[in-house]
């Protein structure tokens, strides 16, 4: 039995009634307008797949190309769980398909042996910084150049404690997910994340022990191994008696919160994995639930202009789109302008934008037109990928926006030091 045909059943393949609501949703589809590059011709090659209809190698260019962004999961009025599918069916390509030598480097070895450890990204980061300090990208080949683009000129390591106190009056406790791209890039996130919930009230728990979410292994079809991090972050928090456990990566929450479907199927830590999930909160959910846009200090029409783009798991798989815009507007008020097709993926999708270079540039750049037109002189959004993205986008469409995390934009222009 292969691992679809655990997935690929009656109640979720053929869900999908390929009524074609989701094609409007998709952005691959909109770019190519492919019907094999929207989510029913994908789950048509997926079906394909599992009845040896096609060959593995048929169907890889049209799931590879998948961004995973799951907006076809919010069209859909079928409650097709797509992203359980293509988890499934990435997890089997993975182990019946033999790619290239890049793409294994870059899969196997990049993605899964440096990015989910901090030491090691630190260290692979190095020459990189190297080579934009000294200037001389424009000699590398161009799929570097564009990689190199991603890295952002100031970039530093968090070094949270394992407690932080609460500042006044204390109401309860919290833990921290600190990740591992954001641990390593956005050290300042992490800083100010801790002091506004120190300053909503809640002391901050940050376990030594615990690791990566295991997002890119699950998207990247390496399911085993997410499983393993996933059980490792249990372990780690289960100690804390914690109100909720917090995370600012948009991406890693999606991950988070889906612990018990991810260990369903075992015994002893598929429960344990559920309660994990139902105390995961993303920062912007737990900072409006606690009413702490009260504590922001608006700005009027005095502050700069302001859009906010809506990072694709935290607006898809966990619906959250009000809470960081009600917080945005508590300071921007009438200078908050929507952005058009917010929710539209830009192309980072975690580490989409190195397999899969050509679309995610088409995606940047429509994401950076979309952008300009707002005249916004601040673009805020949640998750570390799309912040690298968009900032580089704009680059290369010659405006140096600034481009914020949610955390970042509170604790700069939300007062909170008055």
């Amino acid at each position: 039995m292969s691992v679809l045909d655990e997935f690929l059943d009656e109640d979720k393949a053929l869900a999908c009634v390929h009524c074609g609501l989701c094609l409007g949703a998709c952005p691959t589809y909109l770019e190519t307008g492919n019907e094999n590059d929207s989510p029913r011709g994908r789950i048509y090659l997926m079906r394909a797949l599992q009845s040896g209809r096609i060959p593995v190698a048929d169907a890889v260019h049209h799931i590879d190309l998948c961004l995973g962004c799951r907006a076809c999961e919010v069209a859909c009025p079928s409650g097709v769980q797509y992203g359980t599918l293509l988890e499934a069916t990435r997890d089997h390509i993975e182990t019946h398909h033999r790619r290239s030598p890049w793409q294994s480097f870059l899969r196997r070895v990049v993605i899964e042996k440096v990015f989910p450890y901090p030491e090691r990204m630190e260290l692979a980061l190095a020459p990189a910084r190297m080579v934009k300090a000294i200037g001389v990208e424009r000699y590398l080949p161009k799929f570097a150049r564009a990689s190199l683009s991603l890295i952002p000129d100031r970039c530093e390591k968090s070094e949270l404690p394992e407690f932080s106190p609460a500042t006044g009056e204390r109401i309860g406790a919290v833990g921290f997910v600190s990740g591992c791209v954001m641990s390593v890039m956005f050290g300042e996130t992490h800083r100010n994340t801790v002091t506004l919930l120190n300053s909503a009230g809640y002391d901050v728990h940050v376990p030594v022990r615990q690791g990566c979410c295991g997002a890119l292994f699950a998207h990247g079809g390496n399911l085993a191994e997410a499983r393993r991090m996933a059980r490792q972050n249990i372990a780690a928090f289960a100690e804390l008696e914690l109100d909720a456990i917090v995370i600012n990566a948009a991406g890693c929450g999606s991950t988070l919160k889906e612990y018990g479907h991810l260990l369903e199927e075992d015994e002893e830590w598929g429960a344990r994995g559920t309660d994990f999930s139902r105390k995961m909160r993303d920062l912007s959910e737990f900072l409006v639930a606690v009413g702490f846009e009260s504590q922001l200090k608006g700005q009027g029409g005095d502050g700069p202009k302001v859009t906010f783009h809506d990072a694709c798991h935290l607006a898809h798989p966990q619906g959250i789109t009000r809470q960081p815009r009600e917080l945005v507007k508590a300071i921007a008020g009438e200078n908050f302008v929507e952005l058009p097709e917010s929710d539209v993926c830009c192309g980072s999708a975690g580490s989409y934008n190195l397999t899969e270079p050509e679309m995610a540039a088409r995606l940047q750049a429509r994401k950076a037109t979309n952008i300009l037109s707002t005249g916004a002189e601040i673009v805020v959004s949640t998750n570390p990928g799309c912040l690298l993205q968009i900032a580089a986008g704009l680059k290369v469409a010659g405006h140096k926006l600034r481009v914020l995390h949610l955390a970042d934009y509170l604790a700069e222009f939300g007062g909170l030091a008055d």
